[in-house]
């Protein structure tokens, strides 16, 4: 049964994640955190904070984590394929359809209306994000982070693996300091 799961989850990210990885993660959380209850959402976080900082693309490096979480080396495969599939005969399609149909207004329309939905998608996820931060770390050294990260992003144009990267340095030796002085 949970095969068929991860299967129907993951088939699902893949059909209705329009738009790539940004467009794939909150379809990737209404499932695995809401709906089957594979992960919470400081788990969730992680995963998707390592994930972004690998290469590939996030929605198969997601699957093939949560797959074999939930299921082992045969959940990894499930979720990649199906993860995967959908794109692969989408693309198929889409391509040979799209090149005699590029020019209809009702196309370039319907393209141009998922790009708002995609980003209240990732809107309401990055709310959960600070919600989560706050509870976590307060709003202060939640703003802090938030700023400094705009900034290390946007303004400096600073890879977003480099700043995770800073972040965990800064968490393990926080947390090895705090650790320390607990034991003594």
């Amino acid at each position: 049964m949970k095969h068929f799961q991860i299967f129907w989850a993951f088939l699902k990210v893949g059909i209705l994640g329009y738009g790539g990885g940004p467009s794939s993660i909150p379809l990737v959380h209404k499932e695995v955190v809401d709906h089957y209850e594979w992960l919470d959402n400081n788990e969730f976080s992680d995963i998707l904070a390592i994930g972004n900082t690998l290469p590939g693309p996030i929605a198969t490096k997601m699957a093939g984590y949560i797959g074999y979480r939930v299921a082992g080396w045969l959940g990894v495969v499930n979720a990649v394929l199906s993860t995967i599939i959908p794109s692969i005969i989408a693309m198929i399609v889409l391509l040979v359809s799209l090149s005699n149909f590029s020019e209809l207004s009702w196309v370039n329309g319907m393209t141009h209306a998922i790009v708002p939905v995609v980003g209240v998608m990732l809107a309401i996820l990055t709310w959960d994000f600070v919600v989560k931060g706050k509870k976590d770390l307060g709003w202060k050294f939640n703003v802090i982070l938030l700023v400094s990260s705009l900034i290390l992003l946007e303004l400096l144009n600073i890879h977003p693996a480099i700043v995770i990267f800073i972040l965990l340095v800064i968490a393990f030796t926080t947390t090895s300091k705090q650790e320390e002085k607990e034991q003594v």
